[in-house]
């Protein structure tokens, strides 16, 4: 055994998970180390005939309470934080008695399920483990001759060690786990801390902690140079950190963040009416809605089949065996819905590099939550785009008021527009996009693009007439100059909808009035960088 080997000669075990915990104790006593334990893992514990000293043995306290106090004493932590070889420290505990702890099992209180749950308050507060992150990070702290274990997974390797080095963990395993443990206990603080700011309705408070576990590392980032991960921060919202993958290669960055804005774009439309939206870096090249999720497709494809080879596919419901047979026409990464059939994913798997993730229901774009970007020196945060507009709020500001089918077409492409990186035009037409410009510094560069786009996708349909004649027109923010809007006009555009607030925007009204356009402002911009 070399001096960075430290033998297990006493272990305390508290666990309110108790997976895999007897396995791992009953393999702990046969190698002859003493067990200390607390209240439900000592009793569990008992209950497979173990051996096991209560903690109020080495305390000389009962719990008490209500078991809000047990661990927080000197004979435990003392028997944690001694510097093994220290001189004085060793001097110190044989005059106290207190008897050195080597091993630390402890995960904690379950607060974030109790949360997830919708328990009252009182009841939050009461799963918030005192105890435990007090005795995690002092073994941690004192990891040069402690080993801390905070999740089961980790007891084969405590066990594959001790069974490597006569009954001792390496110090580079140590320094593993206190690692782990420190970012456990981080991740559980930081749960705790979100949790109190929305109890207050702060959305911004003065200080922030963000945690997450890594659920699933990945090959490499946005690049093949670039290191990745993904991390689940425990929000339930369905979509891509709760989806089923039911075949294919893993995920990678890219493959999860375009899934991920597939999915929220399909969901803000709802429902009430099958659509369907296709994704391609992080920006829609098509969105439908129709009596189907086939016709939705078929719709969405048409507005720019050349973009969607190796799209993202996102569907509002249950994909039956007929849109299936045609999703697959076309190399698709991955396809997301809430639910297919067992015909639909049996042709699924005929297609081995195609994912299919089901998420069994869509997140609420009206649900609150925080986006969080990383800058040079910080971290910038702030509320989820979850506002919504509808014709209710609709204000018509030019002579002419959208008809009915315009109007329900408008609503539909601002609800696009909100998902397409700006600056954003859309072009949309009975329920479908027929053109989106995307991400250009220039909204008239966008409002060109879209048009290019409709004309590319009339020439791949054989149609001679331009798919813009009599289409609607959605901008993410207001336009500036009344260029953009006469560029729709000219493309065919009859209706046009925007937030409105420019310091033009009598000048742009007046240019829609004198070419004979509907328009409306939502009073509302959705810009999406």
């Amino acid at each position: 055994m070399t001096n960075a080997e430290t033998r297990i000669r006493r272990a305390l075990l508290s666990v309110s998970d108790k997976t895999g915990l007897i396995e791992f104790a009953r393999a702990l006593s046969h190698a002859g180390v003493e067990l200390v334990s607390t209240g439900g893992t000592a009793t569990v514990l008992r209950s497979e005939g173990l051996a096991v000293k209560d903690v109020s043995e080495l305390t000389g306290f009962p719990e008490m309470l209500d078991g809000r106090v047990k661990t927080l004493h000197p004979m435990v932590h003392g028997g944690l934080l001694a510097v093994r070889g220290n001189v004085e420290h060793e001097a110190k505990t044989a005059e106290h008695g207190i008897a050195p702890i080597d091993l630390l099992v402890v995960n904690l209180y379950p607060f974030e399920a109790t949360v997830a749950k919708g328990v009252p308050f009182d009841d939050c507060i009461e799963n918030i483990d005192i105890g435990g992150p007090a005795l995690i990070r002092a073994a941690a702290k004192n990891h040069a001759g402690v080993t801390v274990v905070v999740e089961a997974a980790d007891y084969v390797r405590v066990l594959e060690e001790m069974g490597t080095h006569g009954g001792a963990t390496t110090l580079k395993l140590r320094k593993e786990l206190a690692a782990k443990a420190y970012a456990r206990t981080g991740v559980y603080d930081a749960a705790i801390s979100e949790w109190f700011a929305a109890e207050l309705n702060d959305d911004m408070p003065q200080w922030r902690a963000f945690g997450g576990r890594r659920a699933e590392p990945l090959r490499y980032g946005e690049n093949p140079h670039q290191s990745a991960a993904f991390y689940a921060s425990g929000d339930k919202r369905p979509g891509v950190s709760t989806a089923v993958q039911h075949q294919g290669k893993e995920l990678s960055y890219n493959n999860l963040n375009d899934t991920d804005a597939a999915f929220e774009l399909v969901a803000e439309l709802g429902t009430g009416t099958p659509a369907v939206a296709i994704i391609k870096h992080a920006n829609p090249c098509g969105v439908a809605m129709a009596a189907s999720i086939k016709e939705a497709y078929l719709k969405a494809l048409a507005c720019d089949s050349v973009s969607a080879f190796g799209g993202i596919i996102a569907l509002n419901g249950m994909i039956e065996a007929e849109a299936a047979e045609e999703i697959i026409k076309i190399f698709t990464e991955v396809v997301i819905a809430p639910d297919a059939t067992p015909e639909a994913k049996a042709l699924f798997a005929t297609k081995k590099n195609l994912r299919l993730l089901t998420t069994g229901a869509l997140p609420d774009p009206r649900a609150s939550g925080v986006v969080v970007r990383s800058l040079s020196g910080g971290l910038l945060v702030q509320s989820r785009d979850n506002g919504v507009v509808g014709p209710s709020d609709f204000k018509v500001v030019t002579k002419r008021a959208p008809s009915e089918q315009e109007l329900a077409d408008l609503a539909f492409a601002f609800k696009v527009a909100k998902h397409v990186k700006s600056n954003a035009i859309v072009y949309a037409k009975d329920g479908a996009t027929v053109g989106i410009g995307a991400g250009q510094m220039s909204r008239i560069d966008s409002t060109r693009i879209a048009a290019s786009k409709a004309a590319n996708a009339a020439e791949a349909m054989g149609v001679s007439e331009p798919l813009t004649k009599g289409l609607v027109i959605a901008s993410d923010a207001f336009f500036p100059f009344a260029d953009g809007l006469l560029a729709a006009a000219e493309a065919g555009a009859t209706a046009v909808i925007q937030p409105g607030g420019s310091m033009r925007d009598d000048e742009v009204i007046q240019a829609a009035d004198d070419k004979g356009l509907a328009m409306v402002f939502t009073g509302k911009r959705h810009f999406r960088h």
